[in-house]
């Protein structure tokens, strides 16, 4: 993709473009997180974005971590429409021994948090976010071929215009560099239902 369509939200200190993708370098205590549970409000992480009208589509992109190591360090896809109202999927270190491969949805300054356990030593993930107007899902693969479902959600300011792209943090007090590749726009792949029909209004 031309890496002119996109712009930042909150530029990082250090990163670079080249036509094989992006590398991002960390600053710590860099977050995206609203609210629930632990009753703060982080909105600092840096955020690499293009925008669209399309209401089908998928984005995808692979993402490089070998050097994350200290807990909560992550890298994924994004969506970010505002503080209040963006969702996530990353990949957050913990320990030696494992990862939460996870999501975060925040609809109106509330985020929830699904996650799931990885082993440590995995360090390449991809990443495709799919869009059906206001309705999204996430996913990802470990060899950009076979995917599969992490989650999906429905973006209550999801509707119009809407911007989608990268983002990289270190919550605590650690930082990484970040590798995204393989960018692009394709046809949606997430299929029509096909079980049972729409509730009538």
């Amino acid at each position: 993709m031309d890496m002119n369509q996109f712009t930042w939200t909150r530029e990082p200190a250090a990163y670079e473009i080249t036509e094989g993708g992006i590398s991002v370098t960390t600053a710590p205590h860099t977050d995206l997180w609203q609210r629930t549970y632990y009753h703060f409000r982080n909105d600092n992480a840096p955020v690499f974005q293009m925008e669209t009208e399309e209401k089908y589509f998928s984005f995808v992109v692979k993402t490089s971590f070998r050097e994350s190591h200290h807990r909560f360090d992550q890298c994924g896809v994004v969506m970010y429409l505002d503080s209040d109202n963006w969702l996530k999927g990353s990949v957050e270190y913990e320990n030696e021994e494992f990862q939460h491969l996870g999501s975060v949805v925040t609809n109106h300054g509330w985020s929830d948090w699904a996650t799931t356990e990885i082993p440590a030593d995995i360090s390449e993930v991809w990443y495709r976010l799919s869009r059906r107007e206001d309705d999204y899902r996430i996913e990802y693969s470990e060899d950009g071929c076979r995917w599969k479902q992490m989650r999906i959600c429905h973006m209550h300011e999801g509707a119009g215009r809407i911007r989608l792209g990268i983002y990289a943090c270190s919550p605590e007090d650690s930082s990484f560099t970040a590798h995204f590749s393989d960018i692009e726009m394709t046809e949606c792949a997430w299929q029509a239902h096909d079980g049972q029909a729409p509730d009538e209004d």
